[in-house]
C-alpha cells in the first residue's frame, strides 16, 4: 500500500519572493504560481502534493492590515480539513506582525502554518526564495506518526524555523532578517533537517477555533530621553484610544518625571491599559526592579515580560476585539496564550 503523500495549500499575499524579473524591461513584476514548478524544477521531486492561491492583487506587506489577517484566518478555517499544512508567502517587513496576529486568531491549531519569503525575488539567480520556499513546503508537509510534526504558527527564513510570535525583523540587508532572541529555533535546516521537539506547542486535543475580529484602537509610546509633555499629551488623547504598548528601556524602565506619571495615571483610570514592553532586542520587563520602574507598576502599568513589540501590538488587537473587561484582558496580557511569553 502506498504512503498517502502530504497535501500542503501555498497561499501568495504579496512580497519579494513573488517577483520575477521582466526580460525586456528588467522591472519586477508578480509571478504567476501556476507554473511555480517550472521556476522551482526541485518541487517536482517533492513527495508533497502542492496547491496554491494567489491574492488577486498582490500586496506589499508595508501595506499589511488588520483585515488581510482577518482574510487568512478565514482562509485557513476554509481550507483546514482539506490540507495538512499551510505556508505563506509575505514580505518580509511586516511578517513578525502577520506571523503574531495568526497566532492569536488560530487557536488549538494542530497544523503548519508556516510564513516565509525572500530578500531577493524569486527571479533573482542570487535569491534566497527557493531554499525558503522548498524547506518551508517541507516543513509544512513533514509528519510523523501520522501527525503534523509542527502544530503552530512559524516563520521560516534562512535555515531556521522560529515560532512566528516570538520574531521580529531586525536586517534589511542580510538573508538573515529575523531573529528570536527570547526563544531557540524550532527547527534549523542542515544537511538534515533537525527538529527542537521539546520547543515546539504541543498538539491540542480541541477543534480548531478561528476568531475573525481584530480592535486596532492602540498607539505605541516609545520612550526616548527628551520626549516632551506635548507629544505625550497628543498620542494618549488620541480618539476612540483603548490601548498603548509602552516602549520602555532596558527592563521596563523610563523617566520618573513626575508630569509622565500623571499623565500615564489618568489614562489608566479612564479605562485605557498600558503594556510595557522593552526596547532592547532581548531580555525581559521587570517592573519594579529598579526604581525607574517601580512608578509603573505603582500606577496600573502591566508588565509585558518578554514579548516582542509585534505580539504585543497583535494580542492587544485580538483580546479588544473580544468584549472582555479591563481586569480580563489585563490578566490575558500576563498569561502566555500561544507561547509568546515566558511562563
Amino acid at each position: 500500500m502506498s504512503k498517502k503523500k502530504s497535501s500542503v495549500l501555498l497561499v501568495y499575499t504579496g512580497g519579494t519572493i513573488g517577483m520575477m524579473q521582466d526580460a525586456k524591461t528588467g522591472e519586477l513584476k508578480p509571478f504567476n504560481f501556476n507554473y511555480l514548478a517550472e521556476q522551482i524544477p526541485e518541487l517536482k521531486k517533492s513527495d508533497i502534493s502542492l496547491s496554491s492561491v494567489a491574492f488577486k492583487k498582490p500586496i506589499d506587506s508595508s501595506n499589511m492590515h488588520p483585515q488581510i489577517w482577518i482574510e487568512l484566518a478565514e482562509l485557513i478555517r476554509t481550507e483546514y480539513e482539506k490540507f495538512d499544512g499551510f505556508v505563506i508567502l509575505h514580505g518580509s517587513d511586516t511578517m513578525s506582525f502577520t506571523a503574531s496576529a495568526l497566532s492569536f486568531m488560530l487557536e488549538n491549531l494542530n497544523k503548519p502554518v508556516i510564513l516565509t519569503g525572500s530578500q531577493l525575488p524569486i527571479g533573482i539567480i542570487r535569491t534566497d526564495g527557493k531554499e525558503n520556499l522548498v524547506t518551508a513546503i517541507e516543513i509544512a508537509g513533514a509528519k510523523q506518526n501520522g501527525k503534523p510534526v509542527v502544530n503552530e504558527v512559524c516563520i521560516y527564513f534562512e535555515y531556521k524555523l522560529y515560532r512566528g510570535n516570538r520574531t521580529h525583523k531586525y536586517n534589511a540587508e542580510h538573508f538573515n532578517a529575523f531573529e528570536s532572541p527570547n526563544y531557540p529555533p524550532l527547527a534549523e535546516a542542515g544537511v538534515h533537517l533537525k527538529y527542537n521537539h521539546q520547543a515546539m506547542a504541543k498538539a491540542s486535543a480541541k477543534k480548531l477555533t478561528v476568531y475573525n475580529s481584530l480592535n486596532s484602537d492602540i498607539a505605541i509610546l516609545k520612550m526616548f530621553p527628551g520626549i516632551n509633555k506635548n507629544v505625550v499629551e497628543a498620542i494618549l488623547s488620541a480618539k476612540n484610544l483603548k490601548a498603548i504598548v509602552l516602549e520602555t528601556f532596558g527592563a521596563g524602565n523610563c523617566t520618573t518625571e513626575k508630569w509622565l506619571t500623571d499623565l500615564l495615571a489618568a489614562s489608566i483610570k479612564s479605562g485605557k491599559i498600558i503594556l510595557n514592553v522593552t526596547q532592547c532586542n532581548a531580555g525581559a520587563v521587570e517592573q519594579g526592579k529598579y526604581e525607574t520602574s517601580a512608578q509603573l507598576k505603582k500606577i496600573g502599568v502591566v508588565g509585558g515580560k518578554d514579548i516582542t513589540s509585534e505580539a504585543a501590538v497583535t494580542k492587544l488587537m485580538f483580546l479588544l476585539a473580544q468584549k472582555l473587561n479591563k481586569k480580563e484582558i489585563t490578566r490575558l496580557l500576563t498569561k502566555s496564550l500561544r507561547g509568546e511569553i515566558t511562563a
